[in-house]
């Protein structure tokens, strides 16, 4: 299996100048927890409730003043959509990440890939194997 299979297509970011406040909306109303962080095209960072927990409320700035630039975490990692999910998997073990950005051979991000998305796709993958394997015993 692919990583282009199994992770959430598409994706909301934001730019780094966007108030902390809306990407807390954004995680929230998509059920997410990071959103990434684009400028000119680039992708230069992510946003994760972690950051905006510790980098922003527990340094007792004044909140409401944070953007994604003062919070986010930058050098990050991605994948490529046609990576294999194991390369994936242990991409994601090795750099201690839950979510990484995943991008298309014109370098364009396509989605991320979550370890919910993993264990989803490994269940169905499992419970697919399991099905056939039942069927072919009757």
């Amino acid at each position: 299996m692919r990583v282009g299979e199994a992770m959430h297509q598409g994706c909301t970011w934001v730019n780094p100048d966007t108030p902390l406040s809306e990407i807390a909306q954004i995680l929230r109303e998509e059920d997410i927890g990071a959103v990434p962080v684009g400028e000119n095209d680039r992708l230069i960072g992510m946003v994760t409730d972690r950051d905006i927990a510790v980098r922003g409320v527990a340094n007792e700035s004044d909140v409401s003043m944070l953007t994604a630039r003062d919070v986010m975490t930058e050098g990050i990692e991605w994948l490529w959509e046609d990576d294999d999910m194991e390369a994936a998997l242990s991409k994601m073990e090795q750099q201690q990440l839950r979510r990484m950005p995943v991008m298309n051979s014109d370098k364009r991000m396509v989605g991320i890939l979550s370890m919910g998305d993993i264990s989803h796709a490994v269940n169905h993958d499992l419970s697919g194997e399991f099905a056939s394997a039942v069927s072919a015993h009757h």
